[in-house]
């Protein structure tokens, strides 16, 4: 890389520093690239894939019954050539990555085999995981290992503001190093940023989660694509400070019940307490709403909750939950679009890629099948470091002064636009949608990035920029919500169900 006092260079610039970052700058080195990775996270909870718990799927030799898998939990809508990547190259990105450089602990058998597990939608057991906390296992290990390679540099705590173009071409960030903005110019960029949790009040997501490559890259004018497609995880602790319940649970015998102690998922669809995320995320908000409380009985579990799962387990003793049954409700986890990518990552737009959540490769399709978000990430991100690596090389171009003039805002002006944000979000564009609630969010949403613009046009500072992300990805989601009518996986629209229609129709 090559530093001077006004701008950086680097063949490949990378922004964010989850596993899908992490995999495209390995990726990237080894194909002998000088490689920056830039992260506003400054420490590892900062990236969403800390916060991952249940595993990582593998095919474990039937390819074609995971392709299925994903495309069934996808109510069809998964593009099958994504998917064949992403299956066609599952087992070896883990293998070479995870188990052989990384030396990941996965969980094994007394036997010393895999001790693969089963999570909701899955047909059999296939995912590998470390207790239930397999994202925290695997970045931290990567994030020392790419820190320590001699052809990346990390720099944490270093916001990405704008993507810088040049006739149709992305040539490198902006970023806030500097009070005016900071070039950093580069031969092909790679935007890892993660989801849009934050744009949610209740979410598993980290709370810098605010849509910021999805909101670079559309506002550069890349293609997006799937927006309407947030995935709510259905069990996640329903008081203060939410924290995932991993599916891993209910793959290993907990139940979901009602206030009235019975379970109900077998009415809602054939595979009962592992039926598709979407699914049963709503029928957990249904039964909240009929009978006042869902909790997730981990009692049938077949070892003691304690040792089966310990990380959860003292999650749960820290909120006094002491006994078996903990109080669960829907939750914002995922965001099954983004922007729009190839089967290498390239995005619309030449010299910029995206991986991991931020970047939709058509796995997913409607909805996501559990514990292929690592997976997709480790996959797209190896594949994404590999092409760019053969990119052009950094060309320096002009880069525009960003303004600012004007006196720092109240400390609490920006949280307090996320505020009124996340309530739209919530009341609006929710687990469950009308067309006059898309109407009236999008109404909001315009107006509160009006308000957010002219401040932006005047003041450089992070928590502004993660405001404008918020609303652009915000408004992205309610103009995708209102220009899809049917009702599939993740964007249920309430008017459009024929009255009588059931789960499993």
């Amino acid at each position: 890389m090559t530093t001077t006092t006004e701008h950086d260079t680097t063949d490949v610039l990378v922004v964010g520093s989850g596993i899908a970052g992490c995999a495209a700058a390995l990726a990237a080195a080894s194909e002998g690239s000088e490689v920056l990775l830039v992260t506003k996270a400054t420490r590892p909870d900062g990236a969403s894939t800390d916060w991952a718990q249940g595993g990582i799927s593998t095919t474990r030799d039937d390819p074609e019954s995971l392709e299925e898998d994903i495309l069934e939990a996808s109510d069809g809508t998964a593009d099958p050539e994504a998917v064949e990547t992403l299956v066609e190259h599952a087992d070896d990105a883990v293998e070479d990555v995870l188990v052989e450089t990384l030396e990941i602990p996965f969980d094994e058998t007394d036997g010393g085999e895999f001790d693969y597990t089963r999570e909701a939608a899955h047909s059999k057991r296939r995912i590998l995981h470390v207790d239930a906390a397999t994202g925290t296992h695997i970045l931290r290990p990567f994030l020392h290992y790419v820190d320590d390679h001699e052809r990346i540099e990390v720099r944490q705590d270093t916001a990405a503001l704008e993507l810088l173009t040049d006739e149709g071409r992305v040539r490198g960030i902006l970023t806030d190093e500097e009070t005016t903005g900071k070039p950093i110019y580069a031969g092909a960029t790679v935007l890892a940023t993660g989801g849009i949790g934050a744009l949610y009040e209740r979410s598993t997501n980290p709370d810098d989660a605010t849509g910021d490559g999805i909101a670079m890259a559309a506002l550069a004018g890349a293609d997006v694509t799937d927006l309407e497609y947030v995935q709510f995880h259905p069990t996640a602790y329903a008081g203060d400070d939410p924290f995932l319940l991993s599916e891993a649970l209910r793959g290993e015998g907990a139940v979901l019940r009602n206030a009235n102690g019975d379970r109900f998922m077998d009415d809602y669809h054939p595979d009962a307490d592992l039926a598709p995320r979407d699914i049963v995320a709503r029928a957990v908000d249904a039964e909240r709403e009929e009978t006042g409380e869902v909790v997730l009985d981990v009692s049938p579990l077949e070892g003691e909750f304690e040792d089966e799962f310990p990380g959860i387990a003292e999650k749960c003793r820290d909120r006094g939950i002491d006994g078996d049954a903990i109080p669960v409700a829907p939750c914002e986890h995922f965001l099954c679009g983004g922007v729009d990518v190839d089967d290498r990552g390239r995005a619309s737009l030449e010299g910029l890629y995206a991986v991991g959540e931020c970047a939709r490769t058509g796995v997913h399709g409607a909805n996501r099948l559990a514990s292929t978000s690592l997976l997709e990430g480790l996959v797209w991100g190896l594949r994404a470091g590999e092409d760019a690596a053969s990119d052009h090389e950094p060309t320096v171009v002009e880069a525009p002064d960003l303004r600012n003039s004007d006196p720092d805002l109240p400390d609490r002006f920006a949280a307090e636009k996320f505020t009124r944000l996340r309530q739209t979000m919530d009341e609006y564009l929710g687990l469950e949608r009308t067309p006059d609630e898309i109407a009236r969010a999008s109404a909001v949403l315009r107006r509160l990035k009006g308000e957010v613009d002219a401040y932006v046009r005047t003041r450089t500072a992070r928590d502004l920029y993660e405001l404008r992300n918020a609303t652009v990805a915000a408004l992205l989601i309610a103009r995708a919500a209102s220009e899809n009518e049917e009702s599939v996986g993740c964007h249920y629209v309430e008017e459009t169900q024929p009255t009588g229609e059931t789960a499993d129709d």
